[in-house]
């Protein structure tokens, strides 16, 4: 069997094979002047430590991406046509999950300051038993490629630009592999990830906030490469790579002052907008360490 450590949280080995295939609009050659929001914020950016054996670096080394190879990249842009993040439920989810998908709809659309919106959910059984198996921990497993190329890539909502589907059921790739947290195609926008992993066995309400957190992470994380921004090797920062559930724990949610720049020039919200919904939401659902460090970079627009 394979060692979990190849295993990335949701579909991190696939970044960097999706990365020539963004596509649509060509940003500008001329690159604007970096705003004294981004520069003043640098300060709250944490240096990445040397990886360690098990870490996405120390097995993955990466060139990283600066903002103005981002600015000149192609990616995706929110037009008129192409502005809706869409969340597909795959599977039958019990009144706690529905409440995590509930939350991970609202806190994307403060996260990327667009219209977000959940399908309705869809059964297990438009997986076909040539798709299913059980694992050899003895629950059943889905084919993560089946969902996301004879499933998702079919959802084609109003005004999409992204689309996310989250399966109850644990995920496999192919058969030499036990499990996968998710797959994604950056190039068509869809991807597909299961949250069976992130419950730690069972979710209820004393880990409900760790494992709401690990899916904020991951779906802004997944979200943030289908609008063209590459993994982060600038700081500690959610565009890092993680090998494992353990990395994303001590992952940052935040996105560090690089990321927000080019997050900021592709969408063109108001920074300071951005922020207070995101620590509005933090406590409303006190997650205090992650609102902790949304008020450092809000302290900054303060103090302006």
């Amino acid at each position: 069997m394979k060692k979990i450590t190849f295993f990335i949280l949701i579909l991190l080995c696939a970044c960097n094979k999706e990365k020539a295939k963004e596509t649509t609009k060509e940003a500008p050659k001329q690159i604007p002047e970096e705003a004294s929001y981004f520069k003043d914020i640098k300060i709250n950016d944490v240096k990445l430590p040397k990886p360690s054996y098990g870490d996405w670096l120390f097995s993955h080394p990466e060139d990283g991406q600066t903002f103005e190879q981002y600015y000149r990249s192609k990616h995706i842009v929110p037009t008129k046509e192409e502005n809706i993040i869409y969340i597909k439920p795959i599977g039958n989810f019990n009144s706690l999950q529905k409440k995590q998908i509930q939350l991970v709809n609202e806190y994307l659309e403060f996260f990327f300051q667009l219209k977000t919106k959940t399908l309705e959910p869809i059964s297990n059984d438009v997986v076909p038993n040539s798709a299913r198996r059980m694992s050899t921990e003895g629950h059943e497993q889905l084919l993560a490629g089946y969902l996301l190329n004879d499933v998702l890539k079919e959802e084609k909502p109003e005004n999409r630009i992204a689309l996310m589907g989250l399966s109850e059921l644990d995920l496999y790739p192919k058969p030499e592999w036990n499990y996968v947290f998710g797959l994604a195609s950056y190039r068509d926008k869809v991807g597909v990830s299961s949250i069976y992993r992130f419950q730690d066995g069972e979710l209820t309400a004393e880990n409900f906030n760790l494992c709401l957190t690990r899916l904020l992470k991951t779906s802004s994380h997944e979200i943030g490469h289908m609008f063209g921004i590459h993994h982060c090797i600038n700081a500690d920062c959610v565009m890092n790579g993680t090998n494992s559930l353990s990395e994303t724990d001590r992952s940052t949610i935040r996105l560090c002052s690089v990321c927000q720049r080019k997050l900021n020039s592709c969408i063109q919200y108001d920074n300071k907008k951005r922020l207070t919904d995101l620590d509005n939401f933090f406590k409303r659902n006190n997650l205090i360490e992650e609102s902790d460090i949304m008020k450092k970079d809000i302290s900054v627009i303060r103090e302006k």
